[in-house]
Protein backbone atom coordinates (compact mmCIF):
# COMPACT_ATOMS: atom_id res chain seq x y z
CA UNK A 1 0.00 0.00 0.00
CA UNK A 2 1.29 3.45 -1.30
CA UNK A 3 0.63 6.50 0.52
CA UNK A 4 -0.93 9.48 -1.28
CA UNK A 5 -2.30 13.09 -1.04
CA UNK A 6 -5.61 13.87 -3.16
CA UNK A 7 -6.33 17.18 -3.78
CA UNK A 8 -9.64 17.52 -5.71
CA UNK A 9 -11.00 20.28 -7.18
CA UNK A 10 -15.21 20.05 -6.58
CA UNK A 11 -18.10 22.35 -7.76
CA UNK A 12 -18.51 24.26 -4.59
CA UNK A 13 -22.43 24.73 -6.04
CA UNK A 14 -22.92 20.80 -5.76
CA UNK A 15 -20.85 20.64 -2.40
CA UNK A 16 -23.19 23.75 -0.93
CA UNK A 17 -26.34 22.02 -2.21
CA UNK A 18 -25.40 18.74 -0.87
CA UNK A 19 -22.35 18.40 1.48
CA UNK A 20 -22.55 14.91 3.11
CA UNK A 21 -23.79 13.32 -0.84
CA UNK A 22 -20.68 15.49 -2.29
CA UNK A 23 -18.24 14.08 0.08
CA UNK A 24 -19.90 11.02 -0.50
CA UNK A 25 -19.28 10.50 -3.95
CA UNK A 26 -15.66 11.25 -3.99
CA UNK A 27 -14.92 8.88 -1.16
CA UNK A 28 -17.03 5.77 -3.38
CA UNK A 29 -14.27 7.01 -6.04
CA UNK A 30 -11.54 6.55 -3.79
CA UNK A 31 -13.15 3.24 -2.32
CA UNK A 32 -14.25 1.27 -5.99
CA UNK A 33 -10.10 2.41 -6.21
CA UNK A 34 -9.40 0.22 -3.47
CA UNK A 35 -8.46 3.18 -1.36
CA UNK A 36 -8.47 3.06 2.78
CA UNK A 37 -9.18 6.91 3.44
CA UNK A 38 -6.85 8.04 6.42
CA UNK A 39 -7.93 11.65 6.95
CA UNK A 40 -10.06 13.78 4.71
CA UNK A 41 -11.69 17.83 5.04
CA UNK A 42 -12.64 20.79 2.92
CA UNK A 43 -9.54 22.96 2.62
CA UNK A 44 -10.44 26.28 0.44
CA UNK A 45 -14.02 27.19 -1.47
CA UNK A 46 -13.33 30.35 -3.72
CA UNK A 47 -12.87 32.18 -7.04
CA UNK A 48 -10.50 30.07 -9.52
CA UNK A 49 -7.61 32.09 -11.44
CA UNK A 50 -9.49 31.42 -14.74
CA UNK A 51 -12.75 29.46 -15.41
CA UNK A 52 -12.47 25.61 -15.66
CA UNK A 53 -15.19 24.04 -17.82
CA UNK A 54 -17.55 26.43 -17.43
CA UNK A 55 -16.68 27.07 -13.21
CA UNK A 56 -15.65 30.00 -12.00
CA UNK A 57 -15.98 28.85 -8.25
CA UNK A 58 -14.28 25.68 -6.63
CA UNK A 59 -14.00 23.77 -3.50
CA UNK A 60 -10.80 22.64 -2.72
CA UNK A 61 -11.20 19.29 -0.82
CA UNK A 62 -7.75 17.24 0.73
CA UNK A 63 -8.31 13.46 0.68
CA UNK A 64 -5.02 10.83 2.52
CA UNK A 65 -5.18 7.86 1.59
CA UNK A 66 -3.50 4.25 1.45
CA UNK A 67 -3.87 2.26 -2.09
CA UNK A 68 -2.12 0.00 -4.27
CA UNK A 69 -0.92 2.23 -6.96
CA UNK A 70 -2.84 -0.21 -9.44
CA UNK A 71 -6.05 2.25 -8.74
CA UNK A 72 -5.04 5.29 -10.00
CA UNK A 73 -6.22 4.71 -13.37
CA UNK A 74 -9.65 3.91 -11.33
CA UNK A 75 -9.87 7.24 -9.71
CA UNK A 76 -8.30 9.31 -13.13
CA UNK A 77 -11.36 7.64 -15.08
CA UNK A 78 -13.69 8.09 -11.87
CA UNK A 79 -12.93 11.55 -11.88
CA UNK A 80 -13.09 12.36 -15.72
CA UNK A 81 -16.45 10.87 -15.56
CA UNK A 82 -17.83 12.59 -12.21
CA UNK A 83 -19.92 15.64 -12.87
CA UNK A 84 -18.82 16.82 -9.44
CA UNK A 85 -14.83 16.78 -9.86
CA UNK A 86 -13.87 19.48 -12.16
CA UNK A 87 -10.11 18.25 -11.88
CA UNK A 88 -7.82 16.00 -9.45
CA UNK A 89 -4.43 15.55 -8.63
CA UNK A 90 -2.65 12.60 -6.71
CA UNK A 91 0.97 12.72 -5.42
CA UNK A 92 2.73 9.77 -3.10
CA UNK A 93 3.60 10.97 0.27
CA UNK A 94 6.80 9.75 2.29
CA UNK A 95 5.38 8.14 5.35
CA UNK A 96 6.72 11.07 7.72
CA UNK A 97 4.76 13.68 5.56
CA UNK A 98 1.57 11.83 5.83
CA UNK A 99 2.11 10.94 9.05
CA UNK A 100 2.58 14.70 9.91
CA UNK A 101 -0.22 15.93 7.99
CA UNK A 102 -2.62 13.66 8.43
CA UNK A 103 -2.05 14.45 12.23
CA UNK A 104 -2.64 18.35 11.66
CA UNK A 105 -6.06 17.46 9.39
CA UNK A 106 -7.18 15.05 11.91
CA UNK A 107 -5.38 14.82 15.26
CA UNK A 108 -7.21 11.90 16.48
CA UNK A 109 -6.25 9.48 13.79
CA UNK A 110 -2.60 10.65 14.24
CA UNK A 111 -0.07 7.36 14.31
CA UNK A 112 0.85 6.48 18.27
CA UNK A 113 4.12 7.46 17.58
CA UNK A 114 3.59 10.84 16.66
CA UNK A 115 1.42 11.20 19.53
CA UNK A 116 3.78 10.17 21.84
CA UNK A 117 7.00 12.29 20.12
CA UNK A 118 4.64 15.07 20.48
CA UNK A 119 3.77 14.93 24.18
CA UNK A 120 7.42 14.60 25.33
CA UNK A 121 8.18 17.75 23.34
CA UNK A 122 6.28 19.16 25.25
CA UNK A 123 3.33 19.57 22.41
CA UNK A 124 5.11 22.50 20.92
CA UNK A 125 5.70 20.99 16.94
CA UNK A 126 1.83 20.66 17.43
CA UNK A 127 0.93 24.27 18.10
CA UNK A 128 3.72 25.34 15.35
CA UNK A 129 1.25 22.99 13.15
CA UNK A 130 -1.60 24.18 14.05
CA UNK A 131 -0.74 27.45 14.16
CA UNK A 132 0.43 27.84 10.07
CA UNK A 133 -3.30 25.58 9.57
CA UNK A 134 -4.87 27.94 11.09
CA UNK A 135 -3.62 30.70 9.57
CA UNK A 136 -5.36 29.08 5.87
CA UNK A 137 -7.55 31.69 4.83
CA UNK A 138 -10.89 29.97 3.70
CA UNK A 139 -13.12 32.93 3.64
CA UNK A 140 -11.44 34.82 1.00
CA UNK A 141 -14.27 36.19 -1.30
CA UNK A 142 -12.25 38.30 -3.58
Amino acid sequence: MVNYEGMFLLDSGKFAADHEGTIAHLMEILEKAGAEIVAHRPWQDGKLAYEIEGHMKGLHYLVYFTMPGSGMDVITRSCHLSDIVIRQMVIKQPQTLFDAMVSAIDPSSAPEDATAEAKESGSSETAEVDADYDAIDDDDED
